[in-house]
């Protein structure tokens, strides 16, 4: 069973999930996402939820969660984790899948989301995709994965407060203000669709570490209308493309879906100063070249970047031209 314990100096939780450490290494040729009669999928499959065979947080989504209240306060690890396949074909790469799709699985992630939200539990929806051996994934094949927290995790909950301090300070929406920035100057954007902006942060502390930022007023994927998941379905996957363009291979990344919190009353006005966005994390500063994260920005949180974002923004819009004419010809 997995548990989580109080960090007093960050103020937040630490996961303890022990039986992770016991998952095994899967043969060669085996593959448990890939149908077959003698596995838990049988049939071949666009997009499909999968449960998390060790799941972080396993202790169910219903009922209350009470911490201990002591300086070690400890809880059984309330919440719930999910596997999202992309695909039933073992070696497709999501920018090989069709527009119809993708808009499948962003169908999917909404779905998932307004599932648990639905709990008052949960607090937080948190769906990611961790791609390629340089950031741990054994699996291959194509996936995501869903966790429904009972806390708003860390990170977030500093964009929540930082974003909801700018909005008192100027009355605008942060994001609002960076989009209109990062397109005045030009020089960190990558590409641009109707309701979409992707870029390269200015403050980015990864080279190739772009944003996916919704250009109008929404802060959960649920929110937006058929016609706009599958326009964010189209942005990810022509993202997917541009990365494996850039260094002609399979590149690797984790992908972040930042929503608003839901089911707190502290987070009621979040609609005015949050907005949903998509952050990468791709590892590679240069072909089979890691960045790694050192002890300044592990121990210290004080991040640092090896490239000059101006520079990396101009491979990534050239791979994007290339993954463009790539699928179109």
């Amino acid at each position: 069973m997995s548990e989580l314990r109080w960090n007093p100096l960050l103020n937040t939780w630490t996961i303890i999930a022990a039986n992770r450490q016991n998952r095994p290494n899967m043969p060669k040729g085996y593959c448990p996402f890939c149908p077959g009669d003698d596995k838990k999928i049988s049939e071949d499959y666009d997009v499909l939820i999968y449960p998390n065979d060790f799941s972080a947080l396993s202790d169910g989504i219903d009922g209350d969660w009470e911490p201990s209240n002591d300086l070690f306060q400890s809880s059984v690890a309330k919440g719930a984790c999910e596997v999202i396949l992309y695909s039933s074909n073992h070696y497709t790469q999501l920018h090989e899948l069709s527009d119809t799709h993708v808009g499948k699985l962003v169908d999917l992630w909404a779905e998932r989301f307004d599932y648990y939200k639905a709990h008052t539990l949960v607090k937080y929806v948190y769906e990611f995709e961790n791609r390629g051996k340089e950031v741990g994934v054994t699996m291959p094949h194509p996936h995501g994965q869903l966790y429904a927290f009972p806390y708003v995790p860390l990170k977030i909950e500093t964009e929540l407060v930082n974003a909801q301090n700018y909005f008192h300070q100027y009355q605008r929406n942060l994001f609002e203000d960076i989009l209109l920035k990062e397109k005045a100057e030009g020089l960190r954007v990558i590409f641009e669709t109707d309701t979409f902006l992707v870029f390269l942060p200015y403050f980015t502390d990864y080279p190739y570490g772009i944003f996916i930022v919704s250009k109008v007023p929404i802060v959960w994927i649920s929110e937006f209308s058929s016609s706009q998941r599958l326009e964010l379905g189209k942005v990810i996957k022509a993202v997917n493309g541009m990365f494996d363009e850039l260094y002609n291979q399979i590149f690797p990344y984790m992908m972040c879906m930042h929503q608003g919190a839901v089911n707190e009353e502290r987070w009621s006005e979040q609609k005015d100063f949050y907005r949903f966005h998509i952050e990468f994390y791709p590892p590679l500063r240069a072909p089979e070249t890691m960045k790694y994260y050192a002890s300044t920005e592990m121990g210290a949180w004080s991040a640092a970047n090896v490239r000059y974002v101006e520079d990396t923004a101009v491979e990534l819009r050239e791979a994007y031209q290339k993954f463009l004419r790539k699928s179109n010809g």
